[in-house]
């Protein structure tokens, strides 16, 4: 069965930083294309970032370039987002997905809230 375990969210000051984790298993990550994609209070789902399988190319949504960095962990089948100057908008619960399922994560998520 495929999982996918977000952790590391939080509540932190507009400018502070937090880096999320997402633990997969159930299936081979290293073949996937990952994402994160996140959800803001009363607003549709939102793609955020994406990695090759292996980690070479690397894509982020306008709001977050600069600030967001996606990375993974093939060994420890282990994908991560390190946010930094982080923002009020970027207020969300965080999800990560197989690239071609961003549009229906399948975990739980792990919320994220910026405010002072």
């Amino acid at each position: 069965e495929v999982q996918l375990v977000e952790s590391g969210g939080g509540l932190v000051q507009p400018g502070g930083s937090l880096r999320l984790s997402c633990a997969a298993s159930g299936f081979i990550f290293s073949n996937y294309d990952m994402s994160w994609v996140r959800q803001a209070p009363g607003k549709a789902l939102e793609w955020v970032s994406f990695i090759s399988s292996g980690g070479g190319v690397t894509n982020y949504e306008d709001s977050v370039k600069g600030r967001f960095t996606i990375s993974r962990d093939n060994a420890k089948n282990t994908l991560y987002l390190q946010m930094n100057s982080l923002k009020p908008d970027d207020t969300a619960v965080y999800y990560c997905a197989k690239y071609v399922e961003r549009e229906r994560p399948r975990g739980q998520g792990t919320r994220v809230t910026v405010s002072s």
